[in-house]
């Protein structure tokens, strides 16, 4: 079947939008329904051989940033890539502006993608930020944040290509909360093959005492005990 975008919009409506709000309220992420088939998985991962599809290949362990590997797609995204990324952005939009608004910032973000990363290439972030991610075993990232420039999207999404127990073992995704005067608080997440999770890319509000504050979150993953763990990284903003 051609994944079309059309196709992509009905699997992202499948999803309770209402309960993922909520559970980035609570936890600054939050799992979708089923976006990809396990072929459509297996075909995307596939991809990763696919040099000329990429326009550059991060070596973790090189840059100090943990063991594994990721390349960066170029603009000419694949077409589950573009579609999905595509629906996505209008379910995640009400979160984006509502979090903005709870922390007195601007909501810069038009109602559709095409818009947005207008306004991010005219800022001169015009580089592909979406990712295919490979690790095998031992491999691992460390927290981290993907803020690359002045424009930024509060809200991304990881899919899981590979089988969590069957294919790899180990490799669950790790958020780390900042929380104000009080010990950081870690979350560990075993991702669903063809499911996704939507997550914080750099902060959340979080009640306090004079109404809402920032709470700084990072990501990574934990050490791959066995197996192969393959996963996409979708990003609402470009890179400069």
């Amino acid at each position: 079947m051609e994944f079309t975008a059309a196709e992509a919009a009905r699997r992202v409506a499948r999803t309770d939008w209402s309960a993922l709000a909520a559970g980035l309220d609570e936890h600054g992420s939050a799992p979708t329904g089923p976006l990809l088939t396990a072929r459509e998985c297996a075909d995307l991962a596939a991809l990763y051989d696919e040099p000329e599809l990429f326009r550059t290949t991060v070596d973790l362990a090189g840059h100090r940033f943990g063991a594994g590997e990721y390349r960066y797609f170029t603009h000419d995204l694949p077409a589950p890539v573009a579609a999905l990324r595509a629906a996505l952005y209008p379910c995640l939009l009400p979160v984006a502006r509502d979090w903005a608004a709870r922390l007195g910032r601007p909501a810069p973000w038009p109602d559709s993608l095409a818009q947005w990363l207008e306004r991010c290439h005219a800022a001169g972030q015009d580089r592909s930020a979406q990712i295919l991610l490979r690790y095998g075993p031992g491999d691992w990232n460390a927290l981290h944040r993907d803020v690359f420039g002045e424009l930024v999207f509060p809200l991304q999404v990881v899919i899981a290509l590979d089988a969590y127990g069957t294919d790899y073992t180990g490799g669950e995704f790790l958020t780390v909360e900042q929380r104000p005067r009080a010990q950081s608080r870690g979350t560990a997440t075993a991702l669903d093959q063809g499911h996704g999770l939507v997550f914080t890319t750099r902060d959340r509000p979080v009640p306090s005492r004079r109404g809402w504050s920032a709470g700084a979150m990072r990501h990574g993953v934990s050490t791959v005990r066995s197996g192969h763990r393959r996963t996409l990284g979708l990003v609402f903003h470009d890179a400069a």
